[in-house]
């Protein structure tokens, strides 16, 4: 089955723990709180998506760990195609160590580990879900090479591209700029990507909404993801939206 929402990009597991402030160099201190949450761009504007009522697939690569596995269900949960998330013994689910203070500062340590892994042979498999999505997304937290390569076999065949670049890359190839459609930079975590999910929901279901409003209504499911938290277990659902919104 098609889906009209094709996320290529990458898988995060959390790890997140709440201190009162953060520990100097060599020193131990206590922390209150620990959690662990699912994150990662490609992954967090795929739920989104989903959650609008998206047919979705994502195009990722996470480690053969128990990370690796809570991932696949955490995706399946959220309606989302897994036949093309790929487990991979050669390094660990990527992972954010993250740690927050009670003013919620922080300090995040990021290990890609299997996201840099997804490689062009990945997308040669999905190249059939990819050539029949209506809207095909990327970021810039797997290899850019293969972001690049999934928004132009995405626009070989006619399907729209929304690319986010993020995290920033001093030297992103130019070719990035000739190959989205969409170029959407945001650099707020969590909600930007909740922006990014639904833009990509609209733009697969309501391709004839003005620009202006498909922002709008994006912005406004962001906006409530925003007043709850965690990363993606803040995003809404259609359900619980205004129905003015679709």
């Amino acid at each position: 089955m098609a889906s009209e929402v094709v996320v290529v990009g990458s898988c995060m597991t959390d790890l997140v723990s709440l201190t009162t402030r953060l520990p100097r160099a060599g020193e131990t201190i206590l922390g209150h709180k620990f959690f662990i949450g699912f994150g990662g761009k490609g992954a967090n504007q795929c739920v989104q998506s989903a959650r609008l009522g998206a047919k979705t697939s994502l195009i990722c690569k996470v480690g053969k760990d128990s990370f690796g596995n809570d991932y696949v269900e955490n995706l399946k949960k959220n309606g989302i195609s897994t036949a093309f998330v790929g487990q991979t013994t050669d390094a660990a689910t990527g992972t954010a160590s993250i740690i927050v203070n009670s003013e919620g500062q922080n300090v995040i340590v990021i290990v890609p580990g299997a996201n840099l892994l997804l490689n062009f042979e990945d997308l040669k498999r999905a190249s059939d879900v990819i050539c029949k999505a209506k809207v095909v997304v990327c970021q810039l937290e797997i290899t850019p090479a293969v972001s690049l390569e999934a928004l132009k076999m995405a626009r070989a065949s006619g399907v729209k591209t929304l690319f986010n670049p993020a995290p920033a890359l001093a030297d992103l190839d130019p070719q990035f700029y000739s190959y989205s459609d969409i170029f959407c930079c945001n650099e707020t975590e969590g909600a930007g990507d909740s922006f990014v999910g639904a833009l990509a929901f609209y733009l697969a279901y309501y391709p004839k909404l003005a620009m202006e409003e498909m922002i709008r209504k994006s912005n406004c499911v962001a906006s409530v993801s925003v007043q709850a938290s965690g990363t993606q277990s803040s995003y809404p659902y259609r359900k619980d939206l205004p129905q003015d919104l679709f």
